[in-house]
């Protein structure tokens, strides 16, 4: 998992070979979606469509890991499977993505530029980026920091560094299909219902893991870490909260809030409530606490592997 790290801040994954061959995450999507097309029917009743959905899961993710068994069986033992399975791993780790798509905002937002850190930001969050002033956008983009780490990041090499391929791929697995069919919309209500569940539990331990990285190197280590245990049950999410809150406390500032979806307010409660709302230089300082994280973690694969 070192290695697929390394590999991954060092050269991401070029726009060439997405326009050549994709990415596995986007085979997982087409899977996903012809299983959501052909067996989450509307015309069926709500209990029936949690069944189909609860098949559809256990088949990606029964997939997705016995296609990281297949070929990790195949490989050669020692150090040149270490090397290897981190190559085959590497794409499933979106460290320079996330790094550079909160890159993308920052820079434009610290500038003046706040059509184009708009612009940015509706790549990374949900929300209605028109509704958003500075510390809208700085805000969203440090939650999506945060959070993107945990899901990642973090939670994909943390079951990689468990049970290698199988593991990574497994969790891929279940993150993509959580974040395609585990909405609570009409369609999705019931057939994403167990990719929904399933991802909370995948995500149980990583997310706890990445708050813990952000606390550890916090510039306010004593803030983040109280404001993490106070305020992360209060998320909507039972782990996007930890690694939020961790950075909420460490930058001195507060996340989540009411905000905009679709033209609805969403009335969520404020993360290290009373501190100042953020601004650009946060988003920066953010990005160096992100990346202090993720070569804390790097190099503790590298201490155990060899111990």
């Amino acid at each position: 998992m070192a290695v697929a790290m390394a590999v991954d801040a060092l050269i991401g994954w070029p726009d060439w070979l997405f326009a050549r061959i994709g990415h596995p995450v986007t085979w997982l999507g087409r899977l996903i979606h012809l299983v959501d097309t052909a067996w989450n029917r509307a015309s069926d009743p709500p209990a029936f469509r949690r069944i189909a959905g609860v098949a559809a899961a256990i088949l990606v993710i029964t997939l997705a890991t016995a296609l990281g068994w297949a070929v990790q069986s195949l490989l050669p033992s020692e150090w040149v499977r270490v090397v290897l399975v981190g190559m085959l791993a590497w794409p499933l780790v979106a460290l320079r993505s996330l790094h550079d798509h909160v890159a993308a905002v920052a820079h434009p937002l610290v500038s003046g530029d706040i059509g184009a850190a708009r612009a940015a930001v509706a790549q990374i969050v949900g929300r209605d980026p028109a509704t958003l002033d500075d510390a809208g956008i700085a805000r969203a983009t440090i939650e999506s920091l945060a959070e993107n780490a945990s899901d990642g990041i973090v939670a994909p090499v943390f079951w990689g560094a468990l049970f290698g391929l199988p593991g990574i791929l497994g969790y891929k697995a279940i993150n993509t299909l959580d974040s395609m069919i585990g909405h609570r919309t009409e369609r999705h209500e019931a057939f994403g219902w167990a990719a929904a569940r399933i991802d909370d539990l995948a995500n149980l331990v990583p997310a706890r893991l990445t708050g813990l990285l952000f606390v550890l190197l916090a510039p306010r280590f004593s803030q983040a870490w109280s404001c993490m245990l106070r305020d992360a049950r209060h998320h909507r999410s039972p782990n996007a909260g930890w690694p939020e809150a961790a950075m909420a406390g460490a930058l001195g500032v507060r996340l989540s809030g009411p905000r905009i979806y679709h033209g609805s307010v969403a009335n969520e409660p404020w993360l290290n409530e009373g501190a100042r709302d953020p601004a650009a230089a946060d988003v920066l300082t953010g990005l160096k606490l992100y990346r202090y994280a993720m070569m804390l973690l790097a190099a503790a694969f590298v201490v155990l592997a060899l111990a």
